[in-house]
């Protein structure tokens, strides 16, 4: 028993036939003393339009209800009243205009002046835009809508008041339907139709090619006249004078049986459901990764030709609940592991008894491939071709690129976008997943130029390169530093490297922390007399060699010389600027001369 949305157009339609050929049956009660009497079949409301006595007595709250700014609870009301006939669990549905802002009471009582406090109450406003309110559950399968309360659990003979309450006064009518694993149970009985005070019974709900069989038999009976209203008044139904009638069209119907104490009439409304169809629903794949799987996007092939307007697709886990509208999978449904077989139900809204469980499908739970690959890759300029993509394939994926190529790797040569996609197919069904790898040219790091401050605490080196960016820097063997400047640096030889992490190669420089001072002053007063480099101790056979500004060497100087003394063969030399250089032997015996020191100093007298 599935609660479905009626829409304007059709209730207008359906409306215009109940209430436009008779008055005799009035759906809409906005008073709790004149409550409509329903039981098994569902009874379609064609909207509310104001209340009329105030069933509340001016009480400012009922249950959840709270006053409207009329000062009132009710706003547009309208009223049922039915009782239980069975034991079990019993809940309804009230479809309604996604725009509009519907609330119910649900009151265990069978006097309207003792209605007490609701045993079901919401006053939510319907600001998610649900299609549906009421108790139990909500038949499309949102699990989140806060418009349901909880399951009824009842026992025969329990009276119950619904009031249905508009308060957004925008008015397209709602539909009831009941619903719960009472009317599993107990089809035909679950509410107590004795409550409806007709011969021929209560509205009746069925679908097209039901056997419907209308019963006036009277003990006393003279004979019977049949009648129909299909929209003009009431016709009589020439060559029907039995105590039934079998009927196939959708139009009020009219018994007159007549007695000797009086004629007895009654009047019931049949209306005719179209029976829905399921069309066949083909095989899908729920991908892992993938929060959800949207069952809705299957409504569309379940439906075919049938329009949504007129009918509602759900789905479930067992064919029983399918049939019974039990347990409905939430659209966004959670599918898990391994492959489930998904049965398809397609309801009629004017009548959920009209259903159509005929289909179902597998789904199935695939691996999505997982990627596990650099996104972004450098393609150094000496080399021809850099290698892309998964270099640990799956023989189960297939694989392909942007450029349709269809190998898990390929060879580019050029800088730019490559998007590949990996696909996992069992069975005609298929999950996937794509990344997309950037390719940038990259060259090798240059080192323009080292400066290094000595003859301080602080000795330091600073490297100079040719890149804006993108490179790191080495001491020795000391970790990789984003900086170009080291710090507190020893005397002595040291290996600065520059290299490109992207993997275009390192370069790598030896330089030589020394002191020496900027000028000296050979005039044998005990102060600067001698001029030497400091620190040469820590090289290997270090020489000092000094020139004047024509090249002429002048004197050679090794670790444990005293210095020179500013003279060539003990002739002193004039007030000017002189220049070194330093040689010392490497690692692998080769005498090399030492770069990026400061090589000249001043002579003062």
């Amino acid at each position: 028993m599935l609660n479905l949305l009626m829409y304007r157009n059709k209730l207008l339609l359906f409306f215009l036939l109940i209430y436009g050929i008779s008055s005799v049956i009035a759906q809409v009660s906005p008073d709790c003393v004149n409550a409509i009497p329903i039981c098994n079949d569902t009874p379609v409301n064609g909207g509310t339009n104001g209340f009329g006595e105030d069933d509340f007595n001016g009480l400012g709250t009922s249950g959840c209800l709270e006053q409207t700014l009329e000062g009132t609870i009710e706003s547009n009301s309208a009223w049922y009243r039915f009782r239980t006939g069975a034991s079990g669990q019993l809940g309804f549905n009230i479809g309604i205009d996604t725009n509009e802002d519907w609330d119910f009471a649900l009151y265990r009582t069978d006097d309207c002046n003792n209605l007490g406090e609701p045993v079901r109450c919401n006053f939510f406003d319907n600001q998610d835009e649900n299609a549906f309110v009421g108790v139990g559950e909500d038949p499309s399968g949102n699990n989140s809508n806060v418009q349901y309360e909880d399951w009824l659990q009842v026992e025969p003979g329990e009276d119950y008041y619904l009031l249905i309450n508009n308060f957004s006064n925008n008015n397209s009518g709602f539909s009831i339907q009941f619903s719960g694993h009472i009317f599993v149970t107990n089809p035909f009985d679950a509410l107590d139709c004795s409550i409806i005070n007709n011969l021929l019974g209560p509205p009746i709900s069925a679908c097209e090619g039901d056997n419907i069989v209308l019963d006036a038999v009277t003990s006393d009976a003279i004979a019977y006249n049949w009648f129909i209203d299909s929209g003009a008044g009431f016709d009589p139904i020439i060559g029907e004078n039995n105590s039934t009638l079998q009927v196939t069209n959708s139009a009020f119907y009219r018994v007159e049986v007549v007695r000797a104490l009086g004629n007895i009439y009654s009047d019931v409304q049949v209306y005719f459901s179209t029976r829905p169809v399921t069309n066949a629903v083909s095989d899908d794949a729920s991908c892992t990764g993938l929060d959800v799987y949207n069952l809705g996007q299957k409504d569309d092939e379940a439906l075919g030709s049938q329009s949504n307007d007129n009918f509602l697709v759900s789905y479930y886990l067992s064919q029983s609940d399918a049939v019974n509208a039990e347990n409905v999978l939430p659209k966004e449904y959670d599918a898990g592991s391994g492959s489930q077989t998904i049965y398809v139900r397609v309801t009629s809204i004017d009548n959920p008894k009209c259903f159509d469980v005929s289909q179902s499908f597998q789904l199935i739970n695939l691996m999505t491939p997982e990627l596990d690959f650099s996104t972004d890759i450098y393609l150094c300029q000496e080399d021809g071709g850099v290698t892309i993509g998964e270099d640990q394939p799956d023989s189960n994926f297939s694989y392909s690129w942007d450029n349709g190529e269809t190998t898990p790797t390929i060879i580019v040569a050029q800088e730019g976008k490559y998007t590949l996609e990996v696909t996992n197919t069992q069975s005609g069904l298929s999950c996937s997943d794509s990344r997309t790898i950037t390719v940038t040219n990259s060259r090798p790091p240059q080192i323009v130029d080292i400066q290094i401050d000595d003859i301080q605490n602080n000795n330091t080196i600073t490297v100079f390169t040719g890149d804006a960016g993108g490179v790191e820097f080495q001491l020795d063997d000391h970790p990789y530093q984003e900086g170009n400047k080291f710090y507190q640096v020893q005397p002595g030889l040291h290996t600065v490297t520059v290299n490109d992490p992207n993997g275009c190669g390192a370069v790598s420089e030896d330089v030589i922390v020394v002191g020496f001072p900027k000028f000296f002053t050979p005039n044998s007063d005990g102060s600067n007399d001698f001029w030497h480099i400091e620190g040469i101790e820590t090289l290997e056979s270090p020489i000092v060699h000094i020139y004047d500004r024509f090249g002429k060497l002048l004197a050679q100087l090794n670790s444990t010389s005293q210095g020179w003394d500013g003279s060539i063969n003990g002739k002193p030399l004039p007030e000017t600027d002189y220049w070194f250089k330093l040689t010392y032997t490497d690692v692998n015996g080769q005498t090399v001369t030492a770069k990026y020191i400061n090589n000249h100093f001043a002579l003062k007298r």
